[in-house]
């Protein structure tokens, strides 16, 4: 059994602490947040803290969950000489953490909101350490809770990052402006949803370069000279920097 303890209470500590907390190979002894009262849904479930010399030190893994810019600075502050200390960030490198603790990354690659329930079972896990020994317990951790393990070094991870936020949170901005399109026009966006759905699932079968269809892909300039006359500035911008992106792509222009 592999006991862990979790260091924050963000979207990404939320789900680690359900999975942890049902999965019979992982024991969660203590969840850490500087506010406790965002923790104290927790207090009868597991020992919950928001002080750091009252750690229980009898780990195998300490979970660092928090923002980005933070993980240096806190990570300085812990005392585990011995003990293998990870954060689950993308796009913060593994030198970043400052204990003088082994050292790892366990990042699972997803989208985490706490009011959506999510399987970790499909979830890709990255993770990166320092030596063989860590490496291998950092595998065994991620293979209990999915069946997609990845050893990914810090900067294929940022690459990763990068990538994910070309194809998640831009697409749910461009989500955003379709939504928009539909409420100012008495549309239903949930209209959308079958299209939305079959792009997605398209892509686990087809590379996104034969996916793509539409007025571009399709140099129809008339289509997107119309298209471009109904939309006001700030989308008609986004409209031709992306439509002359899959136009260079496919070899055309305007």
């Amino acid at each position: 059994m592999i006991k862990v303890v979790i260091l924050g209470a963000g979207n990404v500590a939320f789900h680690l602490i359900n999975v942890f907390s049902k999965n019979k190979d992982v024991k969660l002894l203590q969840v850490y947040n500087r506010n406790i009262q965002k923790i104290q849904y927790l207090k009868n479930d597991v020992e919950i803290t928001n002080n750091l010399f009252h750690l229980n030190k009898t780990a195998d893994i300490y979970i660092i969950s928090i923002p980005d810019d933070s993980i240096s600075e806190f990570s300085k502050q812990l005392k585990l000489p011995n003990k293998l200390v990870v954060h689950t960030s993308g796009s913060v490198a593994i030198n970043a953490l400052k204990s003088t603790s082994n050292k790892g990354v366990f990042y699972p690659l997803q989208s985490f909101s706490k009011n959506k329930k999510i399987s970790f079972k499909t979830i890709p896990i990255c993770v990166e350490a320092e030596n063989k020994n860590d490496i291998t317990l950092l595998e065994k951790l991620a293979t209990v809770i999915s069946t997609k393990c990845y050893q990914i070094n810090s900067e294929q991870r940022k690459q990763i990052h990068l990538a994910a936020v070309f194809v998640n949170n831009f697409v749910n901005h461009l989500y955003y402006l379709g939504n928009s399109i539909c409420e100012e026009n008495n549309i239903p966006f949930d209209i959308l949803h079958p299209l939305i759905k079959e792009t997605a699932e398209k892509v686990e079968h087809l590379s996104p370069f034969k996916a793509q269809t539409g007025p571009a892909k399709r140099n129809d300039i008339k289509t997107m000279e119309k298209q471009l006359a109904m939309l006001p500035k700030n989308k008609k911008e986004i409209y031709t920097l992306l439509s002359n992106s899959i136009l260079n792509t496919y070899g055309k222009k305007l």
